[in-house]
């Protein structure tokens, strides 16, 4: 969704933003109805391999593709061919298509895609129940959907929910628990919740540790902590950043967390379409200060191939605190590829 997040989104006090909430409720509810309706009506289609979902409650923003690759990463580490399917957002293709980083380009398939064909065999379709029959017949004994909670198309063995963990003042994952567009949620929490195996709390690499509040929001549910961490530090020397993800703050917050010598930094909306006259802007505020550009994998992968030279991309990966809890969770997957296999 190509949008500048708003940040009352996120605030737990209803009071905030009050008028625009009011005013877009009506929404709201069809969007809650429509969602409800979609979910109650599918027949989920076993695709004759396991299915791992990594989706969200909320319209983008809680790192759900770096919990995707990870999750990619224990599985081949497992000796399990596990391939990576996403609807290809932002892209023209619509596939079945395995992404080939040295072809295909963010428009091609979206910039998601990009980053998890970087590490594992990746596709994209529009059509979930094809491109995951696709992915099988090419060998995949597993498959892992980024960004698939709502999707129902494909029966899963197990589904992940990630949620933002940062908690700041009245700044709250959920907000107030509307529902877009008055609010940040994809569909009401608790429906959400009852159709999750397990959550994944996703923090900074400095935060303290999860809110305890947060954790009792969850239930019985198991939850996994895991850390957004960089792959590598910022470089050294002044350095202008940018991004167009769903909360651009957080990735200021983390260069600056991180070391690095941050004079500006400038936000784009979710998914943007880098043009060369804002490119050409973010060169010109980098020459004020003599620094290099620098922003995340998934900006760089959506950069003209002839911009990427000039601009710093800077990765960052999820890691779970207790990972061999988490691969204890994933082991009746592993059990079940090796039975069929």
């Amino acid at each position: 969704m190509k949008l500048n997040t708003p940040r009352w989104w996120y605030a737990r006090d209803p009071r905030h933003a009050s008028v625009l909430r009011f005013a877009l409720q009506p929404l709201s509810w069809i969007w809650t109805a429509a969602t409800a309706r979609r979910l109650a009506r599918a027949t989920p289609v076993d695709p004759g391999v396991p299915v791992v979902a990594v989706g969200n409650l909320t319209v983008g923003g809680s790192g759900k593709t770096p919990v995707a690759r990870e999750v990619l990463r224990l599985l081949r580490a497992a000796h399990i061919d596990a391939h990576a399917l996403s609807r290809g957002y932002g892209g023209s293709l619509e596939g079945p298509t395995r992404v080939d980083p040295a072809v295909h380009t963010a428009a091609d398939v979206g910039d998601e895609p990009l980053m998890l064909a970087l590490d594992s065999p990746a596709w994209i379709a529009r059509d979930r129940i094809a491109g995951a029959r696709a992915a099988a017949a090419a060998g995949a004994q597993a498959l892992v959907l980024d960004d698939a909670h709502q999707n129902p198309a494909l029966k899963k063995a197990l589904s992940l929910v990630v949620v933002d963990g940062e908690t700041r003042g009245d700044e709250w994952p959920f907000g107030d628990g509307s529902v877009f567009p008055s609010g940040p949620m994809r569909e009401p929490l608790k429906a959400g919740l009852a159709r999750a195996d397990a959550v994944v709390v996703l923090l900074p690499a400095d935060a303290p540790d999860a809110d305890p509040d947060l954790l009792e929001t969850f239930g019985a549910l198991p939850v996994f902590i895991a850390r957004l961490q960089p792959a590598a530090p910022p470089p050294p020397g002044p350095l202008v950043g940018f991004a167009g993800i769903a909360k651009p703050w957080k990735v200021e917050r983390a260069l600056i967390a991180a070391g690095a010598d941050l004079k500006d930094f400038a936000p784009f909306p979710d998914h943007a379409a880098f043009r060369e006259q804002d490119l050409r802007f973010l060169s010109d505020r980098a020459d004020q200060f003599s620094a290099r550009l620098i922003t995340t994998e998934k900006d760089w992968a959506r950069l003209p191939r002839e911009w990427r030279e000039r601009v710093v991309s800077w990765p960052v990966k999820a890691v779970f605190e207790d990972e061999g809890g988490f691969s204890g969770f994933l082991l009746p997957l592993r059990e079940k590829v090796a039975a069929e296999g």
